[in-house]
């Protein structure tokens, strides 16, 4: 690294633990994944120069992985059964809310077939704007408006959670485990779980591989009780920063009449969109019994990481929330170049 990024990466990572810190005293849910988005989002409005590094993410997210995976156990898969219910609902709510959000970003929006389609999908940011490209679509607005999404989904979610059924989201996402309970052993059994993680997710090809590989591997030591590690607070505060400063970061070098456009966009979008996933939780509930926030943040149009973290912090069942954004995410990418030609009138 050339010595000016490495100036922009230590501005970055100093704004989102600030951010973080703030949030942290004021009591806010999930004080540091937030407090770091809104932060290094307010940054990039004001045109400072942020940048984190490709090779950053990749470990702070496996380490999220890890964590997650620590909370399996054989009693998480009791009632496996009763997915297949809102496993079939959810390819109506990808219908349901692409639909709507496409007639939003056509008439009141006023983008063009390409552009208003590949914006509406419902998840796979990266691609959708690849795919959006090369039809024709206007790749940086697809960017920004799936950007905006993620940025507005992981922001109002918890409090929207807060305020609808009253469960309070901690500031770290989890209990507090102290640095200083760490021993070696269960330090090296954390990093091989990541290390392994990564290169099975990777070779399998695993979707969001830095964050299933670790977190599958983590998964099956816990889940056979060959280990019982836990995540420091630090650390996983520290992972927090860098997944909310790289959702904040994407709005580095964007004019800021373009950014308070696209938001002023994104909030009708995403209200839409979170009003159809409320919605759909709610009947799929009434018909199920299964927790009514548990199906809000699997049918939530968020990151997989980011929507994990609140189902860490509220107990709910963690492979459920996975389980359910990877199929998401597979269905929009799998059937939305299909979709695209059937629906294209050029």
């Amino acid at each position: 690294m050339t010595l000016a990024a490495t100036g922009k990466l230590a501005l970055t990572l100093l704004i989102g633990a600030l951010g973080g810190w703030i949030m942290w005293h004021l009591h806010m849910p999930l004080a540091w994944l937030l407090g770091a988005m809104i932060a290094c989002g307010l940054a990039a409005l004001l045109g400072l120069p942020l940048a984190l590094p490709p090779f950053i993410r990749p470990p702070m997210t496996a380490t999220i992985g890890v964590m997650l995976g620590a909370s399996f156990s054989p009693s998480v898969f009791d009632h496996v059964g009763l997915w297949i219910v809102s496993l079939l609902g959810l390819s109506v709510f990808i219908a349901a809310a692409g639909a709507f959000a496409y007639i939003y970003f056509r008439k009141i929006a006023g983008f063009d077939h390409p552009t208003a389609f590949f914006s509406a999908m419902p998840g796979g940011l990266v691609e959708m704007v690849t795919l959006g490209a090369e039809r024709g679509g206007h790749e940086r607005m697809i960017s920004l408006i799936h950007a905006a999404r993620i940025f507005l989904v992981v922001l109002c979610l918890p409090f929207i959670i807060q305020f609808v059924t009253g469960h309070v989201i901690s500031r770290s996402g989890s209990s507090f485990v102290p640095l200083s309970t760490v021993e070696l052993p269960e330090l090296l059994w954390l990093l091989a779980a990541m290390a392994i993680g990564v290169v099975t997710g990777t070779l399998l090809r695993f979707p969001a591989r830095y964050l299933m590989g670790p977190m599958a591997v983590s998964a099956a030591l816990h889940y056979f009780g060959v280990t019982d590690f836990q995540l420091p607070s630090v650390v996983l505060g520290a992972a927090q920063v860098v997944i909310g400063a790289t959702v904040g970061c994407r709005f580095v070098k964007t004019p800021p009449n373009l950014i308070a456009h696209v938001i002023g966009l994104s909030i009708g979008s995403t209200a839409l969109l979170l009003c159809i996933s409320l919605a759909f939780a709610f009947l799929i509930s009434l018909w199920t019994g299964e927790r009514f926030i548990g199906l809000v943040l699997a049918y939530s149009p968020g990151g997989v990481a980011e929507m994990s973290l609140i189902a860490l912090s509220l107990g709910i069942e963690i492979p459920f929330v996975v389980f359910h954004h990877l199929v998401r995410v597979f269905l929009v990418v799998a059937g939305s170049a299909a979709l695209f030609r059937m629906t294209n009138t050029r």
